[in-house]
């Protein structure tokens, strides 16, 4: 049998992939993780479905914000949202035709932006340029998809639609956290 994966993975995991493919016999439950797959709606935008898609992430850290988490609760919080998003997507990707990583999907988009922001979240408030600045940011990784990222979407279905997102995410909140420093610190704005 031949798997179309990178070879740095091992061998014992390729079989252990087949549980991304959940089969709701439930319609109600399938056609609501694509509901929340497609950010209710906003993925079938016809103009940059998942930069639109990920203005619900601004929605998420606000809620954060408001709840004013500790960094740790943050990071809890964010790597739950990105969990959860792996059998949401795959269940959305089958429900939308088993194309590889639909441009309709977005939840991954939205529920691992606020990984940009971990840390930042109070900062925001009296920085009321940090938001645009880590989605501008954000997106601009999302889209150019800097290396390891993009050899990683290539893993089946929700795990792929995720793991790139999330890998650049992590890379943006390096890139937010040194240009908050680098403008707080040496601009003084």
């Amino acid at each position: 049998m031949c798997y179309a994966f990178p070879p740095y993975l091992p061998p014992p995991f390729l079989p252990a992939v087949s549980f991304l493919r959940p089969s709701f016999k439930n319609k109600f439950l399938r056609k609501a993780c694509t509901v929340v797959a497609t950010g209710f709606g906003l993925g079938f935008s016809p103009v940059a479905p998942g930069t639109v898609g990920s203005l619900l992430g601004c929605l998420i850290v606000w809620g954060f914000t408001a709840a004013e988490l500790p960094v740790w609760a943050q990071v809890a919080a964010c790597a739950a949202m990105a969990l959860l998003c792996i059998p949401i997507a795959s269940v959305a990707e089958a429900d939308l035709g088993f194309r590889k990583d639909p441009g309709q999907i977005v939840c991954d988009e939205y529920l691992t932006f606020p990984i940009c922001m971990i840390g930042l979240l109070g900062e925001w408030r009296e920085h009321v340029w940090l938001m645009p600045l880590c989605f501008l940011v954000a997106r601009a990784l999302d889209i150019w998809k800097p290396q390891p990222a993009r050899r990683l979407q290539i893993l089946p279905a929700g795990l792929g639609i995720t793991i790139d997102d999330f890998v650049t995410s992590c890379e943006a909140l390096a890139v937010d956290w040194g240009l908050f420093l680098l403008l707080t610190k040496y601009a003084g704005i």
